[in-house]
């Protein structure tokens, strides 16, 4: 009986233990940190024994193969220890894919790639098929291969996932977009995250689809120097393409093979360039896996967007607030500056993943009257804003970045969450840092 061990007690973690336990494998998941109760549970009613608080050397080194959750780089001791005795080390979604035969449509990408996977996904169930949503989005990619079938999977794909990834391979393959993100776990290198993103194209054969942005000059400056079998859909709001999907005018236009499809911008259900981008990566999909036009028409003028993502919270004083917890780097949080037609309140920072704020320039100095710093450690937002805005101000909890920018939003300006880091110096993840705002705001 081959051990596996889980290094990482989370989600992801504690699906890919399950996985194990139900092909048979000697399975024991170790975790540095405390587990929560609710995967406790998991494990103990699949028998799995588990760790918490540390590793013990001796529980992890007799592996014939490790799964890691995609949080852990590769620097911690006991990885290095793992990494020299040359046990494999691989991701949940490596490990889950060697026992999933369903399709598998795959996304990726700096910004976007949640709300993409979303739209497709919505689209899939609405014309009918068997479909699951996994990745770095909703339930384990494991825990659903243990336990149901679908005949489809939709993947969001972090480059964190991507690294661990050997012979998984993508039926299709959407990259939104490549802007600097999580450097500091690429030695601040842009390579090596470029590298990590375009795994999403390994293995992939002349049957299978991949779908790229031609307007991100990251990605098409590398298309050349990967080698690519798969049929290539590039999507533009800048050009006209043969096969993939363009915009003229006021409409958006969608080829592949000999189906065609075209919708007015102003019908789609997420407005703004950049879910212009996304609907258009999630109809090319749809009409690559043969979706009735009818049905691609209702899924992407009804899908109601993600949580966390420029998610209007409410008006408070003729004062809106939107939570974008979810922007956790530049690129990410210029999009929802651009989206935004009125003054800003802008409430900004966290853990600073090696950002470079200089695109936000120009945006800030037009749209943004008063800067919040949420964070521990503000000072290169100081450095960096404290000359383009009237006013500045630090805080440590959503609660108290709220009643300032209630204090000092003016009626018709934005109240606008948009961090452009993570969220690990004050908050468990983005998520919990979106609820807090959102309670904040209710509680005005």
């Amino acid at each position: 009986m081959s051990r596996l061990v889980i290094l990482g007690g989370g989600e992801s973690g504690t699906g890919a233990a399950v996985l194990g336990k139900v092909k048979g494998y000697d399975v024991f998941l170790s975790d540095s940190n405390m587990i929560n109760n609710e995967a406790k549970e998991m494990l103990s009613k699949y028998e799995i024994p588990f760790e918490e608080g540390g590793h013990i050397r001796e529980n992890i080194l007799n592996a014939d193969v490790v799964v890691k959750s995609p949080g852990i780089p590769d620097t911690v001791p006991i990885l290095v220890e793992i990494i020299s005795k040359n046990i494999p080390v691989i991701s949940e979604i490596e490990f889950a894919g060697r026992y999933d035969s369903s399709k598998k449509i795959c996304v990726t990408g700096s910004n976007g790639k949640t709300t993409t996977a979303s739209i497709i996904y919505f689209l899939l169930k609405n014309a009918g098929l068997k479909v699951g949503l996994a990745g770095n989005i909703g339930q384990s990619y494991a825990y659903q291969v243990a336990t149901c079938t679908n005949d489809f999977y939709v993947l969001e794909l972090s480059s964190f996932q991507l690294e661990g990834m050997y012979d998984f391979k993508a039926d299709i393959a959407v990259l939104l977009n490549i802007t600097p993100d999580h450097l500091d776990r690429y030695n601040n290198e842009m390579e090596g995250y470029i590298r990590a993103k375009f795994r999403i194209t390994q293995n992939m054969s002349k049957e299978d689809c991949f779908i790229f942005c031609a307007d991100d000059e990251i990605s098409i400056s590398h298309l050349n120097n990967i080698v690519l079998h798969a049929k290539q859909l590039p999507f533009s709001q800048k050009i006209e393409v043969k096969e993939g999907a363009y915009v003229r005018d006021d409409k958006m236009y969608v080829h592949y093979a000999d189906q065609d499809y075209q919708m007015f911008l102003n019908e789609l259900s997420l407005q703004g360039k950049h879910n212009i981008y996304n609907s258009m990566a999630a109809a090319i999909t749809g009409k690559v896996l043969n979706i009735e036009n009818e049905v691609l028409r209702e899924s992407l003028s009804s899908f109601k967007g993600v949580e966390h993502r420029m998610e209007k919270v409410l008006k408070v004083k003729n004062v809106l607030y939107i939570n974008d917890s979810k922007a956790t780097n530049v690129n990410s949080t210029w999009y929802a500056l651009e989206s935004v037609n009125t003054p800003v309140v802008w409430i900004a920072g966290g853990k600073d993943k090696g950002n470079d704020y200089e695109p936000l320039f120009e945006l800030v100095n037009e749209r943004v009257r008063v800067i919040i710093c949420l964070g521990v450690d503000n000072s290169k937002l100081h450095r960096d804003f404290a000359d383009k805005v009237e006013e500045m101000y630090d805080v440590t909890s959503a609660e108290e970045a709220v009643n300032i920018a209630y204090r000092v939003a003016r009626s018709g300006e934005t109240v606008l969450l948009s961090p452009a880091c993570a969220s690990f110096d004050l908050f468990k993840n983005f998520e919990e840092r979106g609820e807090k705002f959102k309670e904040a705001i209710r509680n005005l």
